[in-house]
């Protein structure tokens, strides 16, 4: 029995526009759930559909396996239409057979993960239900507009621990079959399961609020337990766009400037205390660069390394210190970044990096731009997450 997933992404968000492409905690949002879904085996298709070409282009780069593009009509996509509206449009133009098990996903729930997918599809082989929601335990006391308590005995205030709370719809997923949802022109029929899902996956992103506090918990519940930091050994860094905003700057007298970052500064420094080695490749060879790699008491600088050289030298950096570039963490913007970013446990690159080295499957983007603090953002977020809490 074949098993979809459908996520429908509209290119008209009114409030955050183009949302669904938005870098959030590092990569579209979007992008969260596609990948999620790629990673489980019960999932044999993820069809995104969507009316944007802005959106259509960012999936389309990433050459993802299982994942599909649907270009869903004006009047599906428009801000009065339904998401039935575009799940029945799909169906009938795939010619979906109806046993097809169909999973509605919402990008707006990034914190999906694939172990939820696989948990919910195994609860649903089982046969028990004809279709499955997935709902969150609120803990919240509730009242009715007359003033009568909705969930519990305020005369017998319950504890906590105590407390059963009530199950909340978190919108994250909802699954069903072909048959049913033809029958019903509805994502749910028939006897509901309800598979349950972490507390902090309760918002979803509507509001530019919601964005902040969602990427705060990703950080905290999701990013943490996937972060390489506990095994991030070595950091390296680019220079100009990354460390510079690229800039090159000439006093009256012919000096050669640039200007740094004095909060990617810090963010080394801590890095180092950490136990972590840090190191700068770059392409340029001047003294200036020796002299803020002197200045941030670097362990190794690497200059005139361009193309494949970068990912040579952090090789032999990486042999020299008995690790594997499993255990290395790089940032830079340009395409003669990119082998080393595409070899490296964790990569990163600034918001205005080169769109090649964006288009890197399983990158960070940052949202602050080269010599702005973007190395600064990498480390705090993705690499030192961790200690910060």
């Amino acid at each position: 029995m074949k098993t979809i997933a459908f996520i429908p992404v509209r290119g008209g968000s009114k409030s955050i526009p183009l949302k669904n492409i938005k870098p959030f905690c590092g990569k579209p949002l979007v992008c969260w759930n596609i990948e999620a879904l790629e990673k489980c085996s019960e999932v044999h298709e993820v069809v995104v559909a969507t009316d944007s070409d802005e959106i259509w282009n960012t999936v389309e780069k990433r050459k993802y396996k299982k994942t599909r593009l649907y270009r869903r009509s004006p009047e599906n996509a428009n801000d009065t239409a339904s998401t039935e509206s575009v799940m029945l449009e799909y169906i009938s133009h795939a010619k979906l057979e109806g046993d097809t098990i169909f999973m509605l996903v919402q990008a707006t729930s990034p914190l999906t993960e694939s172990r939820h997918f696989t948990e919910a599809l195994q609860m649903y082989a089982e046969g028990d239900f004809d279709s499955i929601i997935t709902c969150v335990r609120n803990y919240r006391f509730f009242w009715n507009e007359d003033g009568t308590s909705m969930n519990y005995d305020y005369m017998h205030r319950p504890r906590r621990q105590n407390f059963k709370g009530m199950l909340m719809e978190n919108g994250a997923f909802y699954i069903n079959t072909v048959r049913n949802i033809l029958s019903n022109g509805n994502r749910l029929s028939g006897k509901i399961g309800i598979y349950e899902m972490p507390e902090y996956t309760a918002t979803e992103i509507d509001e530019p609020d919601d964005w902040t506090i969602l990427e705060n918990l990703m950080r905290k519940h999701v990013l943490a337990d996937r972060q390489p930091s506990n095994r991030i050994k070595l950091f390296l860094t680019d220079i100009d766009g990354t460390l510079t905003d690229g800039g090159m700057y000439y006093s009256e007298y012919g000096d050669e400037l640039k200007k740094f970052n004095t909060r990617d500064g810090m963010g080394i420094a801590l890095i180092r205390m950490a136990g972590i080695k840090v190191g700068i490749i770059t392409s340029e060879d001047r003294e200036l660069n020796l002299r803020r790699a002197e200045k941030l008491k670097v362990d190794f600088l690497r200059q005139g390394k361009s193309n494949g050289g970068k990912l040579a030298v952090a090789e032999e950096i990486a042999s020299e210190m008995g690790i594997t570039l499993q255990n290395v963490a790089y940032i830079g913007d340009d395409v003669n970044c990119i082998e080393l970013l595409s070899e490296v446990g964790l990569a990163a690159c600034p918001s205005d990096a080169n769109e090649k080295v964006k288009d890197i499957q399983g990158i960070n983007i940052m949202e602050r731009k080269g010599g702005e603090g973007c190395v600064r953002e990498f480390i705090d977020n993705y690499i030192l997450c961790d200690e910060n809490g």
